[in-house]
């Protein structure tokens, strides 16, 4: 019966041990999904750069002045509707019903109705609208320009914590391997193989190591902070990137380090910066037109109602000579009515001259259309050139990277075999540190140069036209 029990205790704590290992390994897995989905990809960085950047909604806001622009020029060929409330009061000396003279108080009450519609306007109204329509699609071109120049800036930060997060993995293997180097000299030490001295070295190296490994998690944490500064974030706390795999980066963007010539081909025909010189251009020529129409006659029709309502303050005071009564005012529905009128005009204004402001205009329209040629003509050959430098800088990334791997290559063979002579005690720990010194040198230049690469290629897919994406 006792051993019955035991087995059923000892099956029931079994049963538990099991439950409290699922749910710990449930909350395991769950903290890992949590923490997995607090990391940014670069397509997530640069999306959210987007849409809380400030200067991203400075432009906007420029854009929506452009639309309002638009659209005030559209509504300009509607007619107007004014109304007209006024009211005169005369005090003193002035005619009255029988022609004399008298000191009276007078007031007239006045109320209008107009409009006025621009039949021809020197075609200024039409090109006012398309030179607004210009203007516009030229905010829209500065807006996609500034959403590139601020993705290309994410994406030099976002590759900079990858190559930090790279260099804390360095430094990590290697202050393990002078951990393991601390346990092996102790055996050759026991075994009079190798001095005490040696211990205290490798020791001493193990500290260096640490020191090296904060240093660089501290570059790691200052890279992170400024990538979550760049997008706008409140908190940084919990902020991390997602690591993608970037393994033969040669291979990868091949197709990215295109010559100049061909990339400034297609580049010129989709860049924003290309498209909205081109609307200003064509903005100023539209620009010129309008200046023009001032040499136009310009035809515009009004319309309109009005009548008035008059009154005597003294007029009780003044006799009729003929009928012997008082006068009286004539009620105000009736003067309404009675004073009422209307009137249809056509006005044509004929420009003769107009002290030379007209030519001045014309004259200065003519030197912007010239400015903004030569605005366009300077962007294309700026764009040129730094293709041409993108080119450059990406083919002796490459060329860099290349020449890093055959360094690390050689360097591991050359640790290996001071790690194998040190551990059979033919060598001292300097010889050791340095062979292992030049290795993480090694190893780091080709991180760098990795992630140069890396950049200068993105930069030349930014110039293609290519979404910046790992």
């Amino acid at each position: 019966m006792y051993n019955s029990n035991s087995q059923y205790i000892t099956k029931k704590s079994k049963g538990n041990l099991e439950l409290k290992l699922i749910l710990f390994l449930s909350f395991c897995l769950f903290s890992n999904l949590s923490a997995q989905t607090k990391q940014w990809t670069l397509e997530n960085c640069i999306q959210h750069a987007i849409d809380n950047n400030i200067v991203i909604k400075q432009i906007k806001l420029q854009k929506e002045s452009a639309e309002v622009e638009l659209n005030t020029s559209q509504m300009s060929r509607l007619p107007d509707l004014n109304v007209g409330i006024g009211q005169n009061w005369r005090f003193g000396y002035s005619e009255i019903i029988s022609g004399l003279k008298e000191n009276t108080t007078q007031s007239t009450s006045n109320f209008s109705i107009s409009s006025s519609i621009p039949l021809f306007t020197g075609f200024r109204i039409n090109n006012e609208i398309e030179k607004n329509k210009l203007e516009l699609k030229a905010a829209t071109e500065n807006l996609e320009k500034a959403k590139e120049d601020l993705a290309l800036n994410i994406a030099s930060l976002f590759l900079q914590v990858l190559f930090n997060k790279e260099i804390v993995k360095v430094n990590e293997e290697q202050l393990n391997l002078s951990h393991n180097q601390v346990e092996k000299t102790k055996s050759l030490v026991q075994a009079g193989k190798a001095p005490l001295s040696q211990l205290y070295d490798i020791e001493s190296q193990v500290a260096k190591d640490e020191v090296s490994l904060i240093q660089a998690k501290n570059s790691l944490a200052l890279a992170l902070l400024d990538l979550a500064q760049s997008l706008e974030l409140e908190t940084e706390n919990a902020f991390d990137v997602y690591t993608p795999e970037i393994e033969d980066v040669i291979e990868k963007y091949t197709n990215s380090v295109q010559l100049p010539q061909v990339i400034f081909n297609n580049a010129v025909n989709i860049k924003p910066i290309i498209k909205e010189q081109q609307y200003r251009m064509e903005s100023a020529e539209k620009t010129l037109k309008i200046a023009r129409s001032g040499y136009l006659p310009s035809l515009q029709l009004n319309l309109g109602y009005g009548t008035d309502y008059f009154y005597d303050y003294d007029i009780k005071k003044k006799i009729n000579p003929d009928t012997g009564n008082a006068y009286s005012n004539t009620p105000f529905s009736s003067q309404i009515r009675d004073n009422a009128g209307e009137f249809i005009s056509l006005n044509l204004s004929i420009p003769v001259f107009n002290r030379f402001s007209v030519k001045n205009q014309v004259r200065n329209a003519k030197i912007n259309i010239s400015n903004q040629q030569l605005a366009l003509e300077n962007t294309k050959k700026t764009l040129y050139k730094e293709i041409q430098t993108a080119y450059l800088n990406a083919t002796a990334a490459r060329e860099k990277y290349r020449a890093s791997e055959k360094a690390v290559t050689a360097g591991a063979e050359a640790f290996k075999y001071a790690q194998e002579r040190y551990e059979t005690g033919k060598s001292s720990v300097f010889e050791f540190n340095e062979a292992k010194t030049k290795l993480i040198q090694n190893q780091s230049e080709q991180i760098q140069a990795k992630y140069d690469y890396v950049f200068r290629a993105k930069i030349l897919d930014f110039y293609n036209g290519n979404p910046i994406k790992l």
